[in-house]
């Protein structure tokens, strides 16, 4: 009598989910199988490629293969998983918030940039520590951007705001991960609303009652960019599966942007710096915003791809 086998090789498994996500046209399907069985068997890649004739049990193997087929419908590798690496940080991610990118390192690495080219010019020594600096992560989703700074600037004060609740606690459960739940301010907030007076966010953030005059010298954002006239000619993984508040900044884009920018100079102490990231093809609409006797040292950082990614500009001490 012959014996059904309950258990399945890893090579097998993986050459299954490989050829399966192929088959459905799925971008990168093969670091998506990887990281689906990675996901079910907690293992490192280096194990999956060291042991491929180990076994899974048949509720494992079954396991992996409904995510596939679940990636194969659209869902995202990184909802499968429940999480995504930005900035070499692990990061908790669910549809409630946008799954941090690639490009959106270029932010973190033009505001350091910026921040130590400033002190340099002022004939300061850089504050490496982030001393004395006050920061805001508009739009914060995940929290990616607001942590990863709060790593890389120890000593900075800094304040993350979103529109969304649920967003927030992602972010929130995500500065605890990271032990950064005592750094980091965060603030439910459309744009600068918790900034004006009488608002309320003191009684999240005391030290705002204390505050006159502009607050910041980094506001940081990677806003809502994406045309709703674009929505279907984006990838169902994102059309279907991210929030839309994240992503539209309007008709065309890139109109968020002209109302980011025009209240950010009344945000920004003077010499504060403004780091956005820009959406595909939205530079010419975004930069003459900044054309103004407001905004000084405008420069545009373009990714890996050659696309035009960061925008950065200095509020001037004194206007034109």
């Amino acid at each position: 009598m012959s014996v059904v086998s309950t258990e399945r090789s890893v090579r097998a498994l993986l050459k299954q989910g490989i050829e399966q996500l192929r088959a459905a046209n799925v971008p990168s399907f093969t670091l998506a199988a990887e990281l689906l069985l990675l996901h079910i068997t907690g293992r490192d890649r280096t194990w999956l490629y060291s042991h491929p004739e180990e076994t899974l049990a048949e509720p494992a193997a079954e396991a992996y293969l409904a995510l596939i087929k679940r990636r194969r419908s659209g869902e995202p590798t990184q909802h499968l998983t429940g999480k995504q690496e930005f900035w070499g940080l692990e990061f908790e991610v669910t549809p409630d918030v946008l799954i941090p990118r690639p490009e959106t390192e270029h932010l973190i690495e033009v505001a350091l940039d910026r921040l130590a080219v400033r002190e340099i010019r002022a004939g300061r020594t850089p504050r490496t520590s982030g001393e004395g600096i006050t920061l805001v992560d508009l739009g914060t989703g995940s929290g990616c951007i607001a942590m990863t700074l709060a790593k890389e600037l120890p000593a900075a004060t800094i304040y993350a705001t979103d529109v969304s609740k649920a967003a927030l606690n992602v972010a929130r459960r995500n500065a605890s991960r990271h032990g950064l739940a005592d750094r980091v301010h965060f603030l439910e907030s459309n744009l600068f609303e918790a900034f004006r007076p009488g608002l309320g966010a003191v009684r999240v953030a005391p030290q705002l009652d204390k505050a006159s005059g502009p607050l910041f010298d980094l506001l940081i954002s990677n806003p809502p960019y994406v045309g709703r006239r674009e929505a279907a000619l984006l990838p169902v993984e994102v059309r279907q599966h991210e929030p839309e508040v994240a992503l539209f900044g309007g008709d065309e884009g890139y109109e968020f942007y002209g109302v980011l920018i025009p209240e950010a100079v009344h945000h920004l102490k003077p010499g504060g710096l403004l780091v956005v990231e820009l959406g595909y093809n939205s530079l010419r609409a975004v930069q003459p915003l900044l054309d103004t006797s407001l905004w000084c040292a405008v420069g545009v950082t373009n990714d890996l791809a050659g696309i035009p990614r960061v925008l950065a500009a200095e509020r001037l001490s004194r206007p034109r």
